[in-house]
């Protein structure tokens, strides 16, 4: 069954620029799809298109009758003084009018109602069951528990919640209309991980179809499992994850190229023989009309467009060379607001060319770390920086002190640039042409975030710190930056919810949780896996106790021989998870799999984990018979 159909979809916005051309695609129900592209190629815009907020130039769009398709694009406005709890009560919005016609019918039943006033009543109060109206409180709880949504947040004024916080009520209450067809437009947008983990949970577990935009490769990985990809208007299609879709767009480039060139020496070699033979029957109509039939064979031959790889920025990060061992100290550091207490007592020492990942969730005080580690905001404790550092910060929210003034301008202003300088500078980082004479001020998140990487990447450091560094950036653009990464050499420190971004760099982790840092000597791998286990432990020890097993019978002989089976079978454990080890270091490329194997390994720590309690326990009460003896 087709839940949507887009046939012959056109759009522009201006004579020539055309955005979609003649779009066709089939989305069936239940299917997980996402819609990749350039940033500027549209996808937004279809989705508008399919909601009714905007109109296309032609075409056709149908959606299933009786399906219920929600969008979570931007924000909506409420009205003023809707708290959070307002909002997310706008998804129960006709289970509460029928409860409040509920609650006018029962002040009209008596003893002697109308039968028929009695049936109206039942109907309503049907509906209100199977629409989940008694199940209201239960929904909201859990949809805010796995959104990170605490119970004193939903007290307070939607207006007064910060961008990532209105995202996150807002994905909650359409989660809560319980809609059928799901448009997110990059839904993990200022979602901390533990929150987009909850919500690829989620959309894992819908019955419904999903239709997403999203830049995030590990989500794109997990959840989707068919790509369309809009160039140029036209739809590509990809029947599978991020992963395939990398191999598969690879494949097919490799293809035409080679279709391309075998084309190209088959018309090259047949253009030679045409002009030979031209020149040969100038005097003989034979050899005229064969060199004539040799170029109407080449008019038929099919032509193979010569296949191009978007055009990619060209800078790299300027270094400073390190002398020293240590970059920088933190003791005995504190940050805090008002009353409220960030963290305490941070004690922390980096060396050189380390890269650390600051996680946490939001609210925590990630970018406020940053911030006070620069002096940018006040904190208490020491902070000593070696004396050849020399760093360059890229904050989250990217601010200029002359909006007004044009690309172009800020570079000339602001780095001291010559204009060809600076034009070579911009050209590097996609800004060509008339987009130079921009203002900086009405540039894209995306936009401005590249411009100020333009600025930054020219200085000389040897300290990198990035806020959120991939936000608001494409793919494409995501893969440029990490390329200038790879190169770079220096130290690096960064808060990043892109998980495909802490698993490439990432060789050490600060945990940033309940007021306190915890440092994780190691890659991102490792630390998920260390928290896995953390979290089964922290399970484990909540279970209720095992009831106590009788002594087994025949003595002192038959716990001695437990004890060496136990200790075999402890031995084979062990070996079974040094193996699963290995296989989880040479699977770090491969999510699925990486996924499979840390679910493995925290079954084996399980097992391994219970034989050792059956050993302690055997081995005490045969110790205890050794005692009496």
């Amino acid at each position: 069954m087709i839940d949507i159909s887009v046939r012959e979809l056109t759009k522009s916005f201006e004579i020539g620029n055309i955005l979609l051309d003649h779009l066709t695609f089939d989305i069936h129900a239940g299917e997980r799809v996402a819609i990749m592209g350039r940033n500027g190629c549209g996808k937004t815009t279809l989705f508008r298109i399919l909601t009714g907020q905007i109109e296309a130039d032609a075409g056709e769009i149908s959606v299933a009758k009786g399906k219920k398709l929600g969008l979570i694009s931007q924000i909506p406005v409420y009205p003023e003084g809707y708290t959070v709890e307002d909002v997310l009560r706008t998804a129960f919005a006709d289970l509460i009018k029928i409860k409040a016609q509920m609650e006018d019918y029962e002040q009209k039943l008596t003893a002697h109602a109308p039968q028929s006033l009695l049936s109206e009543y039942d109907k309503l109060s049907n509906a209100f069951s199977s629409g989940g109206g008694y199940d209201m409180d239960v929904s909201t709880d859990k949809v805010c528990n796995g959104l990170g949504i605490p119970s004193e947040q939903r007290g307070q004024l939607f207006s007064a919640l910060s961008g990532g916080e209105k995202t996150r009520v807002n994905l909650a209450r359409l989660l809560l209309e319980k809609t059928d067809i799901l448009l997110l437009d990059e839904p993990t947008n200022h979602l901390d991980l533990k929150s987009v983990e909850w919500l690829e949970d989620y959309i894992l577990k819908f019955k419904g179809t999903v239709l997403t935009i999203s830049h995030d490769r590990f989500f794109l990985d997990r959840v989707v499992q068919r790509i369309i990809e809009i160039n140029n208007g036209q739809p590509d299609f990809y029947s599978g994850n991020y992963s395939f879709y990398l191999e598969e767009k690879q494949a097919r480039f490799d293809l035409q190229l080679k279709q391309y060139e075998q084309e190209q020496a088959k018309l090259k070699q047949l253009g030679f023989t045409l002009e030979r033979m031209k020149g040969w029957g100038i005097n003989n109509r034979v050899l005229y009309r064969r060199a004539m039939s040799i170029q109407h064979r080449m008019e038929r031959i099919e032509k193979t467009d010569r296949p191009t790889k978007e055009r990619q920025m060209r800078a790299k990060f300027g270094q400073r060379e390190f002398f020293g061992d240590e970059v920088f100290t933190v003791k005995n550091f504190s940050m805090g607001y008002g009353e409220r207490e960030l963290f305490s007592d941070v004690e922390l020492t980096v060396t050189g060319g380390e890269r650390i990942a600051l996680l946490g969730d939001n609210g925590t005080g990630k970018t406020t770390f940053l911030r006070g580690l620069l002096g940018e905001l006040p904190a208490s404790g020491k902070i000593r920086f070696g004396p050849s550092v020399k760093w360059g910060y890229l904050p989250q929210i990217i601010h200029f002190d002359h909006p007004e003034r044009t690309l172009y301008d800020t570079l000339l202003y602001e780095k001291n640039y010559t204009p060809q300088t600076a034009r070579d500078r911009l050209g590097a980082f996609m800004f060509s042409g008339e987009d130079v004479f921009k203002t900086v001020g009405t540039l894209s998140g995306g936009e401005q975030s590249r411009l100020r990487l333009c600025m930054l990447m020219d200085d000389k450091i040897n300290l990198l710190i990035l806020d959120e560094p991939t936000n608001h950036l494409d793919i494409s653009a995501r893969e440029w930056i990490e390329c200038a990464i790879d190169e770079y050499e220096g130290t690096l420190v960064f808060v990043s919810h892109d998980r495909y971004f802490v698993e490439k760099f990432a060789t050490r982790v600060w945990e940033l949780e309940d007021g306190k840092i915890t440092d994780y000597p190691f890659g991102y791998q490792k630390y998920r896996s260390v928290k896995e286990h953390e979290k089964l432990l922290c399970n484990s020890e909540k279970a209720p106790p095992k009831e106590k097993k009788g002594k087994p019978k025949g003595g002192s002989k038959e716990l001695e021989k437990q004890v060496r089976r136990l200790e075999r079978e402890i031995e084979k454990q062990e070996q079974t998870l040094t193996q699963t080890d290995s296989l989880l270091q040479a699977a770090a490329s491969d999510y699925e799999e990486l996924l499979r194997l840390t679910s493995l390994q925290a079954e084996q720590t399980n097992l391994l984990n219970e034989l050792m309690e059956q050993w302690e326990a055997v081995s005490a009460e045969l110790d205890a018979i050794g005692a009496n003896d």
